[in-house]
């Protein structure tokens, strides 16, 4: 059972939302830059070929492995990551399922098999996710933005070697009851959460035993959901509601009270970004914050406070120069024809939850992005890398990126009826903006990557999936990044 908020709970609307971009990466030796606007991938570029090389900035590739493309999320374990599937492509590869990467030598990272189980074929969408703690990987089915009832759960202690737990509870003769677009763990791994997408609706699976897991709570949050963060106790999560956060007390589902029941605490909405994606709960200076990502409109990363959840102070964001309101006509210019994704943050990650030093993020077709948040008061870019476009992609060499699939239908009306025109007046305006060649980049194109998964810290190494190019071992330069002496113990 959910619990309604009190009149007198915390729902915050902050006004006071900066319009000012992080200043931009200082590029070293080696370098390709970005010419222009800070995460831009300009027209020019993309009808003259250039995207196809990329643009780098103290962060390089070691080694890259493309497979069928990458799919939306992807996780990692060790030395070894899995490759998030994409329902129905997946399953006409040579290795059908979640791919398992093994990047033992980064330089040259190499697809080592698959998981097969009915969950992973059916599309892992945002739910494929790694308990570092229990070594557990799960995932649940998503055919197409939701899901339903299949929940795989695999012993990752090989990583390489994954072995799947419930193959009694996992496949099509046994789904469980849930529905889910996104998914994620507990901090200890007993508890597994599906969520989203709409209605809100979110459920709890225990997982103290893996090979029987059962859902012991589920509520209806909100009209609509999406992915979340747990604080480190496991008592409270911050949900995405895709305008903001819902703060949810889950202490009772923590505990295995024998009737849970969650009780909203608080929100918070801010009037620019939209679909809000996850949050990221760590401890800056032994205070609680919370980093949370906006997937679109042009919202970024925003940094909370925490300490009173009910009062929460607005401590930083996070934009890139394209991000800014004065540079919107320029975005919509230059992301024309790449489908509904431009230029947001999708997902993020940090070096170590305790006084990380950095935040790595997904920019979608700005790339990887790598920001020194040691001072919240002066959080600066210190590195990129946004990977070749990988223009003559097509969904027969890519069944698994959802951008080639979504390349097929190009430019859909949503982008157009999001500024309020309508199919017939979006290509006029297209063409006014882009000029004779318009036409190519109305028809869908892969003129940049969709980069969509968590940067996952390595040392000073970055593994991370993007949608068309797949997995890539990434080095941040010594000159703008050491590893702290303790991330290691935080790495899985």
């Amino acid at each position: 059972m959910l619990v309604a908020a009190p009149a007198n709970a915390g729902n915050h609307w902050f006004t006071d939302i900066s319009e000012t971009a992080v200043p931009k990466a200082e590029c070293g030796p080696g370098s390709l830059p970005e010419p222009g606007l800070q995460g831009d991938v300009s027209a020019e570029d993309r009808l003259s070929g250039r995207s196809k090389r990329g643009y780098h900035c103290n962060l390089t590739k070691l080694g890259n492995v493309t497979g069928g493309g990458g799919g939306i999320v992807s996780a990692s374990f060790e030395h070894c990551s899995y490759t998030g599937s994409l329902f129905p492509g997946n399953n006409f590869m040579p290795q059908p399922g979640v791919g398992i990467v093994s990047a033992k030598d980064p330089r040259k990272p190499r697809i080592v098999g698959s998981l097969t189980d009915t969950a992973m074929r059916a599309g892992t969408w945002e739910t494929l996710k790694v308990n570092k703690k229990r070594k557990l990987l799960a995932a649940t089915g998503v055919p197409f933005v939701w899901g339903a009832g299949f929940f795989a759960v695999y012993d990752i202690s090989d990583c390489e070697r994954p072995k799947l737990l419930n193959a009694r509870g996992g496949g099509l003769a046994h789904p469980i009851p849930f529905t889910s677009h996104e998914g994620g763990w507990s901090p200890d791994g007993r508890t597994y959460w599906a969520s989203g997408i709409a209605p809100g609706h979110l459920s709890a699976i225990d997982v103290s035993d893996p090979r029987n897991p059962r859902v012991i709570w589920q509520g209806l949050h909100s009209f609509l959901g999406h992915g979340f963060g747990i604080s480190p106790d496991g008592n409270r999560m911050y949900l995405s509601n895709m305008m903001g956060i819902t703060i949810l007390d889950i202490s009772a589902v923590q505990r295995r009270d024998p009737y849970p029941q969650v009780r909203h605490v608080a929100a918070y909405h801010w009037p620019d970004g939209q679909l809000n994606q996850h949050s990221i709960p760590i401890t800056h200076g032994g205070k609680p914050y919370v980093i949370t990502a906006d997937e679109g409109g042009s919202g970024g990363v925003k940094i909370f406070d925490v300490t009173r959840v009910d009062k929460p102070r607005y401590a930083a964001q996070l934009k890139l120069e394209i991000n800014l309101p004065e540079h919107l006509d320029t975005q919509f210019r230059s992301s024309m024809g790449g489908s509904l994704f431009g230029s947001n943050p999708h997902y993020c990650a940090v070096d170590r939850p305790t006084d990380p030093t950095a935040l790595a993020c997904s920019w979608e077709s700005s790339g990887i992005r790598v920001f020194d948040i040691r001072d919240l008061d002066r959080i600066r870019e210190i590195a990129y890398y946004n990977p070749p476009a990988q223009k003559g992609a097509t969904v027969l060499t890519r069944p698994n990126s959802p951008h080639v699939v979504a390349s097929i239908i190009g430019v859909p009306a949503i982008e157009f009826l999001s500024l309020g025109m309508s199919l017939a007046n979006g290509r006029a305006k297209l063409n006014e903006m882009v000029g004779p060649r318009a036409g190519m980049v109305v028809g869908g194109d892969v003129s940049t990557d969709w980069c969509f998964s968590p940067p996952e810290f390595r040392g000073n190494k970055i593994f991370v999936t993007c949608g068309d190019g797949g997995f890539y071992a990434l080095e941040l330069s010594s000159r703008v990044y050491t590893p702290p002496p303790d991330q290691d113990s935080y790495l899985g």
